[in-house]
């Protein structure tokens, strides 16, 4: 990419998705001019590679901003809604991967390969949206372009890295301990996690049964999509898997619908790639999904429950840490420094 170098700050640096940030920054050759990483007073001083250089962690202030162009937000709710003005105020566009600013109505949810046209609207922070929504709406969008889809049912198999480093490293030390017959009380998540699958970790509403992760999914989509009519119903599953997610998806469309024309207009669009080989069985899979910027889609068959022909069954996979978060960001910085 050639283009006027920007100065960019990390939020959030020392994290999972802040070292998915300097990976994509680096693989994607973006403009970076002066770099900052930020994070709390604990990771202070401690120092992360770019480009063959060791940049050393500071401690996030409210003079952390001064010289930045774009600050790249993943530290959490509370922090993106405390710093991310104080950001903007000094001059920075900020692109936060919390759900702080998701639903505020002045604040564009941007999937580049959606609806990159919103970047262009915001008032300074853009929000990226929810893994599990990215990584299950990107497949839908071409499909929804041509042939307006009416309702949609899913079920996500959301892994370790959505949770955070500390999720992923509880994975690995409890099916260590699992494997060793030895007994490990989690810390991290609420119930054992080796060898085990729960409803995702966030708080479920005792009127809808809807936990917060399958809300944000729901509600997100509506917007990503610009279709507040949409009809759709999730339920997010955490599991023993450390980076990337998979989602169920059953769609229902205004017309009908063939396999055929699914899998055309998906194997021309962007951000995605099909896996769909019914000779092999082979499907996408999260171990191949780790570490891929596509999402990977397949087990595309018509839903034989509807006798209209309109509803189309497939699955996908995606790297939570890519797609699901620091890739969709540095896409839309990409976005933002494209020459006019």
């Amino acid at each position: 990419m050639s283009s006027q170098p920007r100065n960019i700050a990390i939020v959030g640096a020392t994290g999972a998705v802040g070292v998915e940030f300097l990976h994509c920054l680096a693989k994607r050759n973006f403009p970076v001019g002066k770099l900052k990483l930020l994070a709390s007073y604990r990771s202070a001083g401690k120092t992360l590679p770019f480009k063959g250089e060791s940049i050393v962690v500071e401690a996030l202030t409210e003079n952390s901003f001064a010289g930045t162009d774009i600050a790249l937000f993943s530290a959490g709710g509370e922090t993106s809604r405390t710093y991310a003005p104080i950001a903007v105020k000094a001059g920075a566009v900020v692109i936060d991967n919390s759900s702080a600013f998701r639903m505020d109505a002045n604040v564009p949810l941007v999937v580049p390969e959606v609806n990159p046209e919103a970047i262009a609207t915001h008032q300074g922070i853009i929000a990226n949206p929810n893994c599990a929504a990215i990584i299950s709406m990107t497949p839908l969008w071409p499909i929804h372009k041509v042939n307006r889809i009416k309702r949609v049912q899913l079920a996500t198999y959301q892994a370790a890295s959505g949770a955070g480093a500390a999720a992923m490293d509880e994975l690995a030390e409890s099916t260590r301990a699992f494997l060793a017959g030895q007994d490990y009380a989690p810390k991290v998540l609420p119930h054992p996690y080796a060898f085990n699958l729960f409803s995702h970790n966030t708080k479920v509403d005792r009127v809808t049964g809807y936990n917060d992760e399958e809300t944000k999914v729901m509600r997100e989509a509506r917007k990503i999509f610009g279709d507040p009519d949409l009809r759709i119903s999730a339920t997010c599953i955490r599991v023993p898997v450390l980076r990337a997610h998979a989602v169920a998806v059953s769609f229902e469309c205004e017309r009908p619908i063939t396999t055929e024309e699914a899998r055309t207009l998906l194997a021309s669009a962007p951000g995605v790639r099909l896996v769909d080989d019914r000779e092999r069985n082979l499907f996408p899979m999260p171990r191949d999904a780790s570490g891929q910027d596509d999402i990977l889609v397949g087990r595309i068959r018509q839903d034989l429950s509807d006798p209209s022909g309109r509803t189309i069954a497939l699955f996908a996979a995606g790297d939570q840490l890519l797609k699901g978060a620091a890739l969709n960001a540095v896409q839309i910085a990409e976005h933002l420094v494209k020459p006019s």
